[in-house]
């Protein structure tokens, strides 16, 4: 039986009519047979039915995609395992590549790439319209190869080109040390499976140098990372209530983590430093502790990313990222497209060549077909970027 067929027979509640998606298929199976008889070469169908599954979901919002199988075992590195190449995490920004967030300690970050770079070429290739996973690949490889990036910069009047050795991208996501006798200091790089546990031996090991009166927790340029490791980080602090809800179309998808009880006592003063390099999970962390009341924030506007993505293994070793809700702070505050504004508004001091910081930060706001905030853009188009709002 057809695709087509299935759809006739069983249509998705919800979804358009049986027939609008009949005629939609119609059109698709249409331009498809157009492209195999007339392009001027030969196109494997396979590639152009992926070719069309890619544009679908990158028609919906900056971080749904589909994942080839290679692409898909790259996904699975960034959370278990160890993986070699630059450092830094990308997102598409006007089908360019563009850099979220250097992460701390890596090639890319020793060698000064910022939040808002763009890179504009890898070994020589233009990034323009290039998948994120292919970029992903082309960026990784084995520790001690080189390879070249050209970058482009708000300010600068030409492109930059740096040659990057890659390394092992360490996946020790907590680093601490005592800032002054009782006061500790523990920084997150990102959200990995150990970074609860490393996080609980920092604080135990800072613990034994003498009582803890104050405890500063950096999430700067902390570009998320694994849902439920931000939700344990937050169970430390919270001894009752809500940490995070999530909310979607389809029931399954609605959500809300709660502390458990018996949380560690601190009874000291919290401060979470927060940028707009701070996205996802850091975000949820710091939303928690600040409607929980359990700290002040402080730095500047965070990056906007509110969305929670559900990955699908397929049959054929591909995967799905897909985004399936939005996320709620404790008072039911959304940061999709807005951040977390901080108790106390700290901008990060930058060097003199860098004055034109503020024109060019990257938020979630900034990137083509991001959702809207229900709260502030209930009757914008989801399709509008900042950009074009000015």
């Amino acid at each position: 039986m057809t695709i087509t067929a299935l759809i006739l027979l069983f249509p998705v509640p919800g979804q358009a009519k049986p027939k609008d998606t009949y005629k939609s298929l119609e059109n698709f199976s249409n331009v498809l047979s157009l492209v195999q008889k007339n392009y001027v070469e030969k196109v494997s169908p396979s590639d152009l039915l992926q070719g069309g599954i890619k544009g679908m979901l990158a028609s919906l919002d900056p971080h749904s995609s589909y994942m080839a199988p290679e692409d898909f075992k790259e996904l699975k590195l960034e959370t278990k395992g160890s993986f070699t190449g630059i450092g830094v995490e990308i997102t598409l920004r006007d089908n360019y590549l563009t850099v979220v967030s250097p992460i701390e300690g890596t090639p890319g970050y020793r060698l000064g790439l910022k939040a808002g770079d763009r890179i504009v070429k890898i070994n020589g290739k233009t990034t323009k319209d290039m998948g994120l996973m292919e970029a992903v690949r082309k960026l990784r490889g084995p520790k001690g190869t080189k390879v070249n990036i050209s970058v482009y910069r708000k300010g600068w009047t030409e492109l930059k080109k740096i040659n990057i050795t890659r390394d092992v991208i360490p996946l020790h996501s907590v680093k601490s040390k005592m800032l002054a006798p009782g006061y500790a200091y523990v920084r997150i790089t990102n959200f990995q499976s150990k970074t609860t546990r490393d996080f609980k031996t920092a604080l135990k090991k800072l613990g034994s140098k003498g009582r803890i009166r104050g405890l500063v927790i950096d999430l700067r340029n902390n570009p998320g990372g694994l849902l439920s490791q931000a939700v344990r980080i937050s169970d430390i602090f919270i001894d009752n209530g809500v940490i995070v809800s999530t909310r979607g179309r389809v029931k399954d998808q609605n959500t809300t983590y709660k502390a458990r009880s018996g949380g560690t006592a601190h009874g000291y003063p919290i401060a979470v430093l927060v940028n707009e390099g701070s996205a996802s999970a850091s975000e949820i962390v710091a939303g928690a502790l600040q409607d929980q009341g359990k700290a002040i924030i402080i730095g500047t506007q965070t990056f906007g990313k509110g969305s929670v993505q559900t990955i699908i293994p397929m049959a054929n070793g591909a995967g799905l990222r897909l985004t399936t809700a939005r996320y709620y702070t404790p008072k039911g505050r959304s940061i999709q497209a807005k951040g977390i504004t901080p108790d106390i508004i700290v901008e990060q001091m930058e060097q003199p060549e860098h004055n034109e910081k503020k024109k060019d930060i990257l938020r979630e706001s900034d990137l083509r077909n991001h959702m809207t905030n229900e709260s502030i853009g209930k009757n914008k188009s989801r399709r509008q970027t900042s950009k074009e709002k000015q």
